[in-house]
């Protein structure tokens, strides 16, 4: 019997992906964002075969009434599995309004799991939050790591993951957390530093490197992403937090300094140098072992991901250079 899926942040660029993937799969998908659905050339599902089995509502949890109206959606579809991808996202941008990161990421998302807790149909919720939680680790970490955040973004998380593992511990609510190292890959927003890369080579304009790019991260393909979420919808622990993520880590200045290659620009006209990001992390290096118990592991390697992503920024780059390449708030 095929499983019902809930995704929050069907907008977003894992939400998008996740979907994609369970309607190939031929799950019945409900997805909800608080915007309308983008356009298509970041919404990969729009293009799968099983799109009439996916429906999507426009919702902001941040509003009394649409959460009225989300907990009805709840109600009649019935969803077995729950995948969590909304939260107000950007480091830089949480110091200038932090009252928004801790509206959406703490309050309003406390109240969407308070009201969530009756309905027992409910056999999972993957709740995805990230590795800036843990701050700067140069040695691989696990899932038991101590939480030490360093910008608003990251306290918003955290304060969320703690309040989730209370829900577990206290009412066996049915949590799963997922830290994931960094995404990339097709139909990523172009703010995001590997698509902005590759569009400002063939726009021909600066991109600037927040301290030179010295901060090491690894960077994982987003179908690999999808693909590990899905197995942990499908095996993976109530009450358990899972690492997605790889070995391949590289400097922000030398994954820029592939993609000038790849686009025959030199480093030198592709970037700028400008002043680091206020409380920005050095490292993250996450150890995923509990995960490959699951019988997972990631198969594109970074070179691989980066000549898929450059093929479809040049085939829709038609499009793609209408758009912003900064991110723009959203309240």
């Amino acid at each position: 019997m095929k499983k019902k899926f809930l995704i929050i942040g069907s907008n977003s660029f894992s939400g998008s992906n996740i979907i994609n993937l369970l309607l190939s799969k031929n799950h019945q998908v409900v997805g909800i964002s608080r915007s309308n659905e983008i356009e298509k050339e970041f919404l990969n599902y729009k293009k799968n075969k099983n799109i009439k089995k996916f429906k999507f509502y426009k919702i902001d949890i941040n509003k009394h009434s649409q959460r009225i109206k989300l907990n009805d959606i709840i109600s009649k579809f019935k969803p077995n599995v729950i995948i969590n991808y909304l939260a107000q996202g950007m480091v830089e941008q949480s110091w200038i309004n932090p009252e928004d990161w801790y509206q959406t990421n703490i309050v309003s998302q406390t109240i969407f799991y308070k009201n969530i807790q009756k309905f027992k149909f409910i056999n999972k919720i993957i709740h995805v939050t990230t590795p800036e939680v843990y701050g700067s680790n140069y040695q691989k970490i696990k899932e038991n790591t101590k939480f030490n955040p360093s910008t608003p973004y990251a306290i918003s998380r955290a304060a969320m993951d703690l309040h989730l593992l209370s829900l577990y511990k206290n009412f066996r609510t049915p949590i799963i957390l997922t830290r994931t190292s960094n995404i990339y890959g097709p139909g990523q927003q172009l703010y995001r530093i590997i698509p902005k890369a590759f569009m400002c080579s063939k726009k021909k304009i600066k991109l600037n490197l927040h301290g030179g790019g010295n901060s090491i991260r690894s960077f994982i393909f987003m179908d690999d992403v999808s693909e590990a979420t899905y197995i942990i919808s499908k095996k993976g622990k109530i009450g358990e937090t899972y690492h997605i993520s790889n070995n391949e880590f590289i400097s922000i200045k030398k994954l820029v300094l592939v993609i000038s290659k790849m686009q025959n620009i030199s480093f030198e006209k592709l970037c700028n140098k400008e002043a680091d990001r206020i409380g920005k992390d050095k490292v993250y290096k996450l150890n995923f072992d509990k995960l490959k118990k699951l019988n997972w592991k990631p198969k594109v390697k970074l070179n691989k991901g980066l000549l898929t992503t450059k093929k479809w920024i040049d085939n829709n780059f038609n499009i793609l250079m209408k758009k912003e390449l900064h991110y723009k708030h959203k309240k």
